[in-house]
């Protein structure tokens, strides 16, 4: 986990998986993740795939793994395993969690503008969601704009998220895109440059390839407004 590597990370993996000694489910769905976050690193989304699904078969974690096999999927085009995926991470992942997973469903077919579905998944976070629940709702806002619906709380639903702790990260994209629709361009500005500096300089290499499909919808937004 320390690994400083693709490399070393899989390395380790692979000696923790290969040992002789006996190995509990938990360790070795844990080894299996450090090699799927291996071939992901390396932007090997076929093999960091067929890693996730072996670790699934363990039975352990099992949403947690959906997500993972989830984001190689997408990261690889395949867009209808990543749902697929999503959808049973949030059917049978621990109810705590389901409003999450409701939520990576409902990004994933915001930004394939498939919004009917999208607005169900996320309306159903919102519905559930705690900690988080003012990023549900502001996204949902922003698939309902994006397919032609009225929304006439929106600038409460700005204020909400841009003072709750989710308004931060991945939250500014949303902020970003909910200010742009508002009219609010140097907000909006302000919000999608600090959501696509935070993907570069997270220590994560994984960040900005997981968020691929935001950080080129924010570029586009961008430079739209850079031409007005």
């Amino acid at each position: 986990m320390v690994a400083r590597s693709p490399a070393a990370r899989a390395r380790w993996a692979r000696q923790g998986l290969a040992t002789r000694a006996p190995l509990d489910k938990t360790t070795q769905a844990m080894l299996l993740r450090q090699l799927y976050l291996s071939h992901f690193e390396l932007r090997r989304f076929q093999p960091a795939h067929e890693i996730a699904r072996q670790a699934l078969e363990l039975g352990v974690l099992v949403d947690v793994f959906r997500q993972d096999a989830a984001r190689a999927a997408l990261a690889a085009g395949d867009v209808d395993a990543a749902v697929a995926h999503l959808r049973l991470a949030a059917r049978r992942g621990p109810a705590s969690r389901r409003p999450f997973h409701l939520w990576t469903l409902g990004s994933v077919l915001f930004l394939v503008h498939r919004y009917a579905e999208a607005t169900a998944a996320l309306a159903r976070a919102a519905r559930w969601g705690t900690r988080d629940k003012p990023l549900y709702r502001a996204h949902l806002a922003l698939v309902r704009i994006a397919a032609g619906e009225r929304v006439d709380d929106l600038q409460s639903m700005i204020d909400d998220l841009a003072h709750a702790a989710c308004g931060h990260g991945y939250g500014r994209f949303v902020l970003g895109h909910l200010a742009y629709a508002a009219g609010e361009w140097e907000a909006a500005r302000r919000f999608l440059e600090a959501f696509v500096r935070g993907t570069q300089t997270n220590e994560n290499a994984t960040v900005g390839t997981s968020l691929a499909g935001e950080i080129a919808m924010t570029r586009a937004t961008l430079a739209k407004m850079a031409k007005n």
